[in-house]
């Protein structure tokens, strides 16, 4: 892996981590604003829960060394999580400020899941 490809999965996978345990924290947290949100989707706000923890147990996934397997489900979550978001925000009619986040960690996923080193992908057994 060259220092370009491999600085840029690190930031990618930092900024990545940042958001998701950043908004992981909030979810568990129920702050007013996202319980208004899943109300107005109409989603069960145990959600918030669940996601929160996912988010959180995903970031420690990407991060600590070896476990590919346990890596492409993380990145998985995220992405479906992810995209579930920006879907339901564009489904619901959000403006573009509000979908942006969404669509940035999505980004961010799928740069970091790209760009992860040969160590971190999982390798086919012939």
């Amino acid at each position: 892996m060259n220092k370009t490809k491999k600085i840029s999965y690190w930031i990618a996978t930092i900024w990545l981590s940042l958001g998701m345990v950043s908004t992981g924290i909030v979810q568990l947290l129920k702050m007013e604003q996202d319980v208004d949100r899943m109300h107005e989707l109409d989603y069960p706000i145990y959600l918030l829960t669940l996601l929160g923890i996912w988010k959180i147990l995903g970031v420690i996934a990407v991060l600590i060394p070896r476990f590919p397997i346990l890596k492409e489900w993380a990145y998985a979550g995220f992405f479906f999580a992810m995209s579930g978001a920006v879907f339901s925000h564009i489904a619901s009619g959000s403006p573009v400020k509000e979908i942006f986040p969404s669509l940035l960690l999505l980004v961010l996923t799928v740069v970091s899941w790209y760009l992860r080193p040969e160590n971190r992908k999982v390798t086919a057994i012939n």
